[in-house]
């Protein structure tokens, strides 16, 4: 299987525990930690193996995150740029 065959056919993981959304591939790790506040989620960061940097990785992260606000009724507090870019392409209406 290739890198990109592998990385289309990971599941994104809510790690309730550590509070991230997380992908675990080949023995590495690409998550986005968030936390809760009333009816806000703040995403901090998005992190993602430098091997895997450009691959799809963090926007599969990104989306999951923000479909999961949008399912539980959440304000999404997007500290994290990259966050924030994929967020203002999808209401700007870029396919992702």
């Amino acid at each position: 299987m290739s890198m990109k065959e592998d990385i289309e056919n990971t599941e994104v993981i809510n790690n309730e525990k550590d509070h991230r959304f997380e992908i675990k591939l080949n023995d590495k790790l690409a998550f986005v930690p968030y936390n809760f506040k009333n009816d806000m989620m703040g995403l901090f960061h998005t992190e993602v193996p430098e091997e895997y940097s450009g691959k799809g990785l963090g926007t599969k992260l990104a989306l999951y995150a923000l479909n999961y606000a949008k399912d539980h009724h959440l304000k999404i507090l997007p500290y994290c740029p990259f966050i924030s870019n994929t967020l203002k392409s999808i209401l700007n209406g870029c396919s992702m």
